[in-house]
C-alpha cells in the first residue's frame, strides 16, 4: 500500500509538474522561453556592474568630452548664416512695397525710402564679414525688380486731365494740374433732333435736364423719335474743387447698360460683363463729358485759344477712352432758339468705328451745349439743335 501511494503521489506531481511547465504557459504565450528567462534573470543582472565598474569606459568619455565641443563650433556658423539671408531679404520687400506706391502717392515712397537704408546696418552688425558681402548681390538683385517697366506704363485712360497750348500737340507732356471750373446753374434745355440710322434719315425731340444742389448732380438726356425709340443716358455723381465726379452711367435703349466708377481704386466696372478700366483724376461719361468741358472754359476763357486741345478720359457703358477735343474758335449758329454766339470744340476720330464729336458751348448760357453732333464710323450721324432753354 504505501509503494503504491508513493507511485501515485509520484505520478501526480510529476502530472502537475508537466501541466505548470506546458500547459498553463500556452495562455501567455511560448512558455519555454520566458521560464528560461526567469532562471537565467539572476545572471543578467551581475552582468551590467562590471561593465560601469571598468576604470578604462571613463576615460575615453573624457576624451569625447572636449570632441563634443569641437562639433558645435561648426554649428553657429551655419546658423549665424541662415538669419543672415532673411535680413537681406527685409529691405528688397520694403522696396517691392514702395514701387506701387510710388505712382499713386509720393509722400509714400519718399517716407519708404529711409526704410531700406536703416536696415543694411543691423544686418551688417549681425553678420561679420561674409555676410554683408553676400547680402550686397541680394539686395541688388531685386532693386531693379522694384523699379520694372510695368509699375511705369500705366493704362493710358489712368491719366488725368491733359490740356496742350496751340502748337504743342499732345501726349503725357502735356499734362496739367486739374483747372478750375464754374458749374453752371440747374437748366433744362430743349432739342430739335435730325439724323440718320442705317440709312434711315428721321427727326426726333430731345432733352437734357442738368441738376445739382452744390454737391451733387444728375444729368440725363432723353432722345425719341417715331418709329425708331427712344434712348435714354443718364449720369450721377458728385461735384468737386475740380469739377464733376461720375459715379454712374447708365445708357438705356431696349435695355440698359451701366458704368459704375470707383475713384478711390481708379477703376470703372461694366455691367455688360466688358473688362474693367483704370480711370485717372477728371474722368468723364459720354454725358457728363459735355458739362465739364464748358464749366472748364467757363472758369478760364482766355486759357482755351484756338487750337487748345483738351484730352481726358471718356467712359461708355461698355468701355473707357481718351478722347481729345480741339478748340476750334467762335461761330454764331443759326438754331431754332434764334442766333446763337458759341465755341466749338471738335473731336476727330483716331481709328476705326471712332465717333466724331462736334460741341458748341454758349458763353451767353454759362457755356452749356447748344449743338450736339455725334457722328459714327459708318455715317450714322445724330444732330441736336438748341430749340429752348428754361429753369428745370
Amino acid at each position: 500500500m504505501p509503494r503504491r501511494a508513493l507511485v501515485l503521489i509520484t505520478a501526480l506531481v510529476l502530472a502537475l509538474h508537466w501541466l505548470v511547465l506546458h500547459g498553463v504557459p500556452l495562455a501567455w504565450d511560448s512558455p519555454q522561453p520566458p521560464a528560461a528567462g526567469h532562471v537565467f534573470s539572476t545572471r543578467s543582472v551581475p552582468a551590467p556592474p562590471p561593465a560601469p565598474a571598468a576604470a578604462p569606459e571613463p576615460t575615453p568619455v573624457a576624451v569625447t568630452a572636449p570632441m563634443a565641443p569641437a562639433a558645435p563650433p561648426p554649428m553657429p556658423p551655419a546658423r549665424a548664416k541662415k538669419p543672415a539671408q532673411p535680413a537681406p531679404a527685409s529691405p528688397a520687400q520694403d522696396s517691392l512695397a514702395v514701387a506701387p506706391e510710388a505712382p499713386v502717392q509720393v509722400a509714400a515712397a519718399d517716407a519708404g525710402a529711409p526704410a531700406p537704408t536703416s536696415e543694411p546696418p543691423a544686418a551688417s552688425t549681425a553678420v561679420p564679414d561674409p555676410a554683408p558681402a553676400a547680402s550686397a548681390p541680394q539686395a541688388e538683385a531685386p532693386a531693379p525688380v522694384a523699379s520694372a517697366p510695368p509699375a511705369e506704363a500705366p493704362n493710358p485712360t489712368a491719366a488725368g486731365t491733359e490740356i496742350a497750348p496751340p502748337g504743342s500737340g499732345t501726349g503725357r507732356e502735356a499734362a496739367t494740374p486739374p483747372p478750375p471750373v464754374r458749374i453752371p446753374a440747374p437748366t433744362r434745355l430743349a432739342f430739335d433732333v435730325s439724323g440718320q440710322a442705317k440709312k434711315f434719315a428721321y427727326s426726333a425731340r430731345a432733352e437734357l435736364l442738368w441738376q445739382h444742389d452744390g454737391s451733387r448732380y444728375e444729368a440725363r438726356q432723353e432722345v425719341s423719335a417715331f418709329l425708331v425709340g427712344s434712348r435714354t443716358q443718364r449720369s450721377v455723381g458728385a461735384i468737386t474743387a475740380q469739377g464733376l465726379l461720375p459715379e454712374k452711367f447708365s445708357d438705356k435703349s431696349r435695355s440698359e447698360q451701366a458704368a459704375h466708377f470707383d475713384h478711390a481704386k481708379g477703376r470703372v466696372t461694366f455691367s455688360a460683363n466688358t473688362p474693367e478700366a483704370a480711370v485717372g483724376p477728371g474722368a468723364q461719361d459720354r454725358l457728363s463729358l459735355f458739362i465739364q468741358l464748358g464749366a472748364m472754359l467757363a472758369a478760364d476763357p482766355g486759357r482755351f485759344t484756338p487750337g487748345t486741345q483738351v484730352t481726358l478720359t471718356t467712359v461708355s457703358a461698355r468701355t473707357a477712352d481718351r478722347w481729345t477735343f480741339t478748340v476750334e474758335g467762335p461761330e454764331t449758329l443759326d438754331l431754332p432758339a434764334g442766333p446763337t454766339p458759341a465755341l466749338k470744340l471738335l473731336r476727330l476720330p483716331r481709328k476705326d468705328y471712332d465717333q466724331k464729336a462736334e460741341l458748341w458751348v454758349a458763353p451767353g448760357l454759362n457755356y452749356l451745349p447748344v449743338r450736339i453732333k455725334l457722328t459714327q464710323a459708318n455715317g450714322d450721324f445724330a444732330d441736336l439743335l438748341l430749340r429752348s432753354s428754361s429753369a428745370p
